[in-house]
This record gives structure tokens, C-alpha cells and sequence, in this order.
């Protein structure tokens, strides 16, 4: 079985427009595929790939060589770590926001349903906040928040009480203990969909998925040059609203900010007016890519409001 079998592979590449000579980053490393195929089109250029997770470290040695750089970071913290490689502006930037195969199928993680293993779904194993955790210590309320706003659970206060009663009587430690204790709740002839709901909610309450997507979007932003592309590929509803409204509206809740003139402040312009999905071949080859959404933004120049006729500033951004 392959390591990862990269979603989208064809198209979020081509949507790079990649200049063999540029700079990119694939801040989601995972098996490397993605960052595998945009090493086959740079010659001078240089591929800064992320993951903090120690086997995708493990996978990128397969891929040293001069045009390519492993960092061994969250993506949250993409600024920082460029500029430690003394990299200000790049030309592109890839994310591929999924679950790796490898790690749904590795029982040990704790991410997939159908395996027991501890309850862990840390994406990085030495960070301080794991499932179990979250089961054994968050209170009630806190538990039916994020079943409710990550997972979109319907008896998301039910699965709070549950959780609260049963952990008072032993440790939940295992997949297997939490799904026996949480059975009551689990809706008959839909248990797969709502436990990948139930999972969902604790691997981005454990990993602050969302935050770190808010952050990472932020600063593409800011290390892209003009002209240079942000290729997003979610596979949930709130991963995907967060990027689209940053594309759309330089910001992820309200409207886009207007200047004096009327033009709209924001660092990016859509490519593509909707997301663009997977393929039927791919989708009958990869069945995990159903729920694929892939958005492309160009960063937009720069006006130099000193330079500019004023005329030329009022016409920027109408329709």
C-alpha cells in the first residue's frame, strides 16, 4: 500500500504556474507526493516542504538533493521559519489540508474509526494536548462547544453528559473504550458518519486546526510576491469557509474592507470563481478525495499610492 495517495495531484500543481527557477513551499509535507511532483518542475528553484509529524521527516529523505529543503514545523509558523532559511518572498504556496493516509492507517495515531489504539490524533506526537486528553479533562460545556461547532454533531450536548458520566466511573484511554462508552449516542445505520464527526472534533480541538489554518492563510499572504499563487486544497466545510473568505474578503468573518476610493483591502484575487473537485477517475481510485475542494488565489500587486493618478486608483478592484 503507498504511503499517501496525493488528492488532486495534476491539478494543484498545474495551479501553481510553477517557474523552474522559483521558490515554493508545500507547508503539508505528508507522504510527499505533492512535493514530489513539484520538484519534477524546478531546475534552479527551490521547494521549502512542512510537517511536523516525525514519519513524514522520515518519508522526505527520499527527496534530499539541491532543489529541496525539509522543515520540521507547523505551518502556522511558515514566516518564521523562511526567514531562518533567509527566504522573504516565494512564489507559490501548496496545502493540502487532509489527514495522510499513513496516518489514518496507523492504528497507534489514533485517527481513524476503524482501528483501535489509543486516543491520541496528535499530528504531532510531542505536542502536550491529545484526545485522551480532551476526554479525560475538558468540562461539559467545552466538550458540547466543539462537538457541535468542529464536528457539527446534532446531539452534541447528549455526547457531552455521556462523555462527563462515563469518565467519572474509569479511564477512557483506548478508541475501543470511547466508542463503547459513547454507544448510546450513536445513531443507528449512520455510526460511520458520526463517529468521523465525533473524530473530526477532537483532532482539530487537539491540534487547533483552525487557528493554525487562520495563521498560516495570514502570513501566505504576506511572504507571497505579486503574481505568486496559494493553492488550498480542505476537506471539510469549515476548513474550506475559512479559506474561501480569506480569498475573498482578506479576512475570515465580516465583509472585505473598503479604502477611501472605494477599492476592497485585500492581499488576494480568486483564479478560479468556485472550488474546483476531484475527478470520477480519481474519485473511484481514491475514495478519500471525495470531499475535496481545491481554491487557487493569486496575490495582487502592490499600488504605490504616490505614483498612481488618482484616476488609476479609483478604477482598482471594480467589477
Amino acid at each position: 500500500m503507498a504511503y499517501h495517495n496525493p488528492v488532486m495531484l495534476r491539478e494543484s500543481v498545474e495551479a501553481l504556474a510553477i517557474n523552474p527557477a522559483g521558490t515554493y513551499v508545500d507547508v503539508t509535507f505528508g507522504g510527499g507526493g505533492h512535493s514530489a511532483e513539484i520538484l519534477k518542475h524546478l531546475t534552479t528553484g527551490k521547494l521549502y516542504s512542512f510537517d511536523q509529524d516525525a514519519d513524514a521527516e522520515k518519508q522526505s529523505e527520499k527527496l534530499e538533493g539541491a532543489t529541496f529543503q525539509f522543515v520540521k514545523a507547523n505551518f502556522r509558523y511558515l514566516k518564521k521559519f523562511l526567514r531562518l532559511y533567509g527566504v522573504k518572498q516565494v512564489d507559490g504556496i501548496l496545502a493540502d489540508l487532509g489527514v495522510s493516509s499513513h496516518q489514518f492507517n496507523t492504528a497507534e495515531r489514533g485517527f481513524s474509526t476503524r482501528f483501535d489504539g489509543p486516543l491520541d490524533m496528535r499530528m504531532d506526537p510531542d505536542a502536550p494536548l491529545s484526545a485522551k486528553e480532551i476526554i479525560a479533562n475538558y468540562p461539559e460545556e467545552q466538550l458540547h462547544k466543539i462537538f457541535g461547532i468542529y464536528g457539527e454533531v446534532k446531539n452534541a450536548k447528549t455526547l457531552a453528559q455521556t462523555i462527563v458520566s462515563a469518565r467519572n466511573g474509569q479511564e477512557i484511554n483506548t478508541i475501543a473504550e470511547f466508542k463503547k462508552a459513547i454507544q448510546s449516542c450513536i445513531p443507528r445505520g449512520k455510526e460511520n458518519k458520526y463517529l468521523a464527526q465525533v473524530f473530526q472534533a477532537l483532532r482539530i480541538e487537539a491540534n487547533d486546526e483552525l487557528k493554525a489554518l487562520e495563521d498560516m492563510l495570514v502570513q501566505s499572504a504576506e511572504v507571497l510576491k505579486p503574481g505568486g499563487r496559494l493553492v488550498v486544497i480542505s476537506y471539510h466545510s469549515l476548513e474550506d469557509r475559512l479559506v474561501k473568505n480569506f480569498i475573498q474578503k482578506g479576512k475570515f468573518h465580516g465583509d472585505v474592507e473598503k479604502d477611501f476610493f472605494g477599492n476592497e483591502l485585500k492581499p488576494l484575487e480568486a483564479v478560479v470563481r468556485k472550488a474546483l473537485t476531484p475527478s470520477e477517475e480519481e474519485l473511484l481510485e481514491n475514495n478519500r478525495s471525495r470531499s475535496a475542494k481545491l481554491r487557487i488565489a493569486v496575490k495582487t500587486g502592490e499600488l504605490n499610492f504616490e505614483e498612481k493618478p488618482d484616476k488609476t486608483v479609483g478604477r482598482r478592484g471594480k467589477k
